[in-house]
């Protein structure tokens, strides 16, 4: 992940990557790829004849409810600190 930017800009015209962007991109990413092992682990379970009602089965859904949004929430995050912080480098200028 390169922060510089290619096709006529100057070194000094990039906006570097902070360490919390790095770590809201990955948790959003983290959180869809659980979301989706747990739908597939609650496909494999229902058709092995598990009882989804029981054990660790609730909380599996409760995953796939509650981490796309999440994942959401922490993308928008990210594009909403970038563009303030890409405004705040374009107006110092």
């Amino acid at each position: 992940m390169s922060t510089r930017t290619t096709g006529g800009s100057t070194p000094g015209d990039d906006v570097p990557v902070r360490r919390i962007d790095r770590i809201l991109a990955f948790m959003s990413l983290g959180l869809l790829v659980l979301s989706v092992v747990c739908f597939f682990a609650i496909i494999a379970g229902s058709s092995a004849g598990a009882d989804t009602a029981t054990g660790f089965w609730p909380v599996v859904s409760l995953l796939i409810l509650i981490a796309p949004p999440v994942a959401f929430a922490c993308l928008l995050a990210v594009l909403i600190m970038s563009f303030v912080r890409r405004a705040r480098a374009n107006k110092a200028r």
